[in-house]
């Protein structure tokens, strides 16, 4: 029978590389973007006879069945299907300690493939490969999560109360804080309604509610659905909290910079554009966004945040598929900055905002190398082995998105994070290639 396995040292003992695992979140954490698949039922933890039910798996989005049938505390658990895909799947997570206080993460996976000789033929290769792609996205997660979190593994978990919950960004969020032993509470929304029940007692609230700037044409009535889903919204919030936070992070982003050319911006650039300019409506925006936290909390930090990289959304997954038929290249020339950051890293910004009490007033959330447009397209080529020459002109996106085009998708913004860096804050994916081979799974 085939067995795969893949081994990774981790930065903590293996009682606590035991806890991350038991977790609410970890599954979900673990689920690899470039592959996701759907929870249908999970019941228990880690414990004999915990069952998980997943629906998407393979390239015929099948179902799967497992359950828990070995548990040892802080050193294994196993797994084993029960109906699915494989004509037998067993997998073993162990847990095994280091003299020196650290641990190894080992994934063993005992399968058989259905049709006996000829399903081994025509699927081995396909499932090594595949097997070796999730593990390390797993294996590299996991080692950045628990990195993360033992920087302040000293410090008090913290209560977080998040808004935008079901927006890409809190999605992965969520379970990135509950597996290191966070409480988080989303604030949930209905309407001009929402639960105000969700920030009482709330050590930090991370505010990430507004409408997609990029979903839709910026028509009279979507301007003022922005405006209102961010700004008004965010005094709502304030005004329906009877004791503030210890810290209020607030969502902001790069376009309060307006569109700069090559101008390097830090956090103590000048913010705003000319009214008469496609980028003023967005500085505007950005602008009145972080004003409207002011006194929200003792420390307010407006996290201004780059384009971020993640398969599972955002401006990534729309430039995808023109890629992935060789249809892609750079916007409006190439010239134009683009300042981004990873998905993984933008979590642990704002986990590292939390506790550092240095961090105070805006911070720019983007990675230290931001490119520019054509650079982008070459490297997202290079990363899925497709061209990436095919430009798309100014005129075009003008016609096909209007004022959204100049004020947001051609803007050129190359933003640095001093005030990170400066505090101390590491990067995971400096680098554009890096964050998007993360993310693709490449």
């Amino acid at each position: 029978m085939p067995t795969f396995e893949r081994r990774t040292l981790m930065p903590v003992t293996a009682d606590e590389l035991c806890a991350w695992h038991g977790r609410p979140g970890a599954f979900e954490r673990l689920n690899p973007p470039f592959a996701p698949v759907t929870v249908e039922e999970r019941t228990g933890g880690l414990e004999v006879g915990a069952r998980t039910v997943i629906t998407g798996i393979g390239p015929l989005g099948q179902r799967w069945v497992a359950e828990h049938t070995a548990y040892e505390p802080g050193r294994m658990f196993r797994d084993e299907q029960k109906s699915g895909p494989f004509k037998k799947w067993v997998h073993t997570h162990r847990f095994e300690p280091k003299p020196d206080g650290t641990s190894e993460l080992v994934d063993q996976i005992e399968y058989e493939l259905p049709l006996g000789g000829v399903g081994s033929f025509f699927g081995d290769r396909f499932t090594v490969s595949t097997l070796e792609r999730m593990f390390a996205f797993r294996h590299a997660l996991t080692r950045s999560d628990l990195t993360r979190h033992a920087a302040f593994a000293a410090r008090p978990r913290l209560t977080f109360a998040i808004t935008g919950a079901s927006g890409l960004v809190a999605t992965a969020l969520i379970p990135f804080l509950t597996t290191g032993g966070h409480t988080v509470r989303a604030v949930k929304r209905t309407g001009t309604d929402f639960d105000a029940s969700a920030l009482e007692g709330a050590d930090v609230v991370v505010n990430l509610a507004g409408a997609g700037v990029a979903d839709a044409r910026w028509t009279p009535e979507r301007k003022r659905l922005l405006v209102d889903s961010r700004i008004d919204y965010t005094r709502k919030l304030m005004a329906a909290m009877k004791r503030k936070p210890k810290v209020w992070l607030q969502g902001s982003a790069i376009g309060i910079y307006g569109d700069r050319g090559d101008e390097q911006l830090t956090e103590d650039s000048k913010v705003g554009e000319p009214a008469e300019t496609g980028a003023a409506f967005l500085a505007k925006l950005c602008t009145d966004w972080e004003a409207a936290a002011l006194g929200a909390a003792p420390r307010v930090v407006p996290l201004r945040i780059g384009l971020v990289q993640a398969a599972q959304g955002g401006a990534l997954s729309k430039l995808l598929p023109a890629f992935k038929v060789g249809a892609g290249g750079p916007i409006a020339g190439g010239k134009g900055w683009q300042s981004w950051i990873s998905l993984e890293d933008l979590l642990g910004v704002i986990l590292f905002a939390a506790y550092t009490d240095s961090v105070t007033g805006p911070i720019n959330a983007v990675a230290p190398h931001p490119v520019t447009s054509l650079e982008y397209a070459h490297v997202l080529g290079r990363v899925i082995s497709r061209p990436s020459f095919a430009p798309l002109p100014a005129f075009v996106l003008r016609a096909l998105f209007g004022e959204l085009a100049d004020g947001a998708l051609m803007a050129s913004q190359r933003v640095l994070p001093n005030r990170l860096t400066a505090a101390g804050f590491r990067f995971v994916h400096p680098m554009l290639e890096d964050a998007l081979r993360f993310t693709l799974g490449r």
